[in-house]
């Protein structure tokens, strides 16, 4: 791929020389996660979507989980010691992370926001989550992502 389409994510994970697999769905009119696993022929237990909350404190913190489930307030709020978070407003979300809506990756934002992947992550060898632009996905092992990035696994989905 062109180096001037590669996004943040995969400019920091080659500087790094790790490995990953780029997927590319800019053909597609998918809009959300199932879409998107859809078209790319991917289990959409394995293929996670990125969300920005913010705690009661005003700390800003990052979680992953399938693309088919939802983040349970209460366990993410519980998972970092906060007492409540809520989903940050999509139009604050490019000024705080350098993502937009729907092209948010848990790498390269603009700040490193402490990170909660669903437990369910273990159950693959790799999984896969926006490369930072919509059309983009990036697939990673958890040690791999975890050169990259600090994380926790617990469980945050609704069940």
């Amino acid at each position: 791929m062109a180096k001037d389409n590669k996004t943040n994510a995969m400019r920091k994970l080659d500087s790094m020389k790790i490995d990953y697999r780029e997927h590319y769905y800019t053909d597609s009119d998918a809009v959300n996660g199932i879409e998107v696993a859809q078209v790319l022929k991917q289990n959409p237990e394995q293929v996670f979507k990125t969300l920005v909350t913010v705690g009661k404190s005003g700390n800003h913190y990052v979680y992953m989980i399938p693309v088919a489930e939802e983040l349970d307030l209460k366990k993410a709020a519980a998972a970092v010691g906060e007492k409540s978070v809520a989903m940050v407003k999509s139009k604050e979300l490019l000024e705080l992370t350098g993502y937009i809506h729907g092209g948010c990756s848990p790498i390269g934002m603009k700040k490193f926001f402490r990170t909660t992947i669903h437990s369910s992550a273990n159950y693959f060898d790799t999984i896969l989550f926006s490369g930072g632009k919509i059309g983009f996905q990036i697939e990673l092992s958890l040690s791999s992502l975890e050169k990259v990035i600090q994380f926790e696994l617990k469980d945050i989905i609704r069940t």
